[in-house]
């Protein structure tokens, strides 16, 4: 049955119309992003059959390119679609960090930025997030990637750097496209090694955070700094 077919207060444009988007369900949103569903199904339908696979937003706009190729009635028109959603909720945070003080640390905000961040990025990336005294994002800027080992990232770049944009803390991340977060012996001793030579020109690292799809490993959380 085509939407259009629908009682009026089951069509999620006119639902939100009449309601406000706050009444729509998670399936329904995505179906206005949608448009169209598949062969055979609407796209609240579609809609409901994504949500149900991935459980949440945030797994859904973290998933792998596979992950989503493997939903039938995802192809690349509606790809593209998500990918824009992802640069979109990348932009709002971004503002957001830049705006507001990130009082934690590790804050949920700034975990669900860098998954964003990372999203669908098939190679190891190093990312830092360069912070003011207030802790709001001063840039986020991808200093090195391949391959990360203590003789790949290079201290002395990342000094540079947080004296270019007069940065007094910073947050460490990478990505583990492997999917697993857990941070290695030679993530420890790299994080160590970068610490130490911020220190000497009085900027903190407040964390390093890995990121693994839709899951993370913060190393201030875990007492690893």
């Amino acid at each position: 049955m085509a939407i259009t077919d629908w009682p009026i207060d089951e069509r999620p444009r006119e639902k939100l119309l009449e309601r406000g988007a706050g009444a729509l369900t998670d399936a329904e949103l995505l179906a206005l992003f949608l448009r169209t569903g598949s062969r055979g199904k609407s796209a609240v339908e579609l809609g409901r059959e994504i949500m149900a696979r991935f459980g949440s937003f945030s797994a859904l706009l973290t998933a792998t390119e596979a992950e989503l190729k493997s939903v039938k009635g995802i192809g690349v028109a509606k790809m593209t679609l998500l990918a824009a959603i992802v640069e979109i909720s990348k932009r709002l945070l971004t503002e957001e960090l830049s705006q507001k003080e990130i009082v934690l640390t590790s804050s949920d905000s700034v975990k669900r930025y860098l998954q964003l961040h990372y999203h669908n990025r098939k190679y190891e990336s190093f990312v830092i997030l360069f912070l003011d005294v207030k802790n709001r994002l001063i840039e986020a800027r991808e200093m090195f990637k391949g391959t990360l080992t203590r003789t790949s990232v290079y201290p002395r770049e990342v000094v540079k750097e947080a004296l270019n944009l007069n940065a007094a803390n910073v947050i460490l991340s990478h990505n583990h496209p492997s999917g697993v977060p857990d941070p290695s012996r030679a993530d420890i001793d790299l994080t160590q090694l970068l610490k130490d030579a911020l220190r000497l020109v009085d900027v903190t690292v407040l964390d390093h955070i890995v990121v693994a799809g839709n899951k993370t490993c913060s190393f201030a959380e875990q007492g690893l700094l």
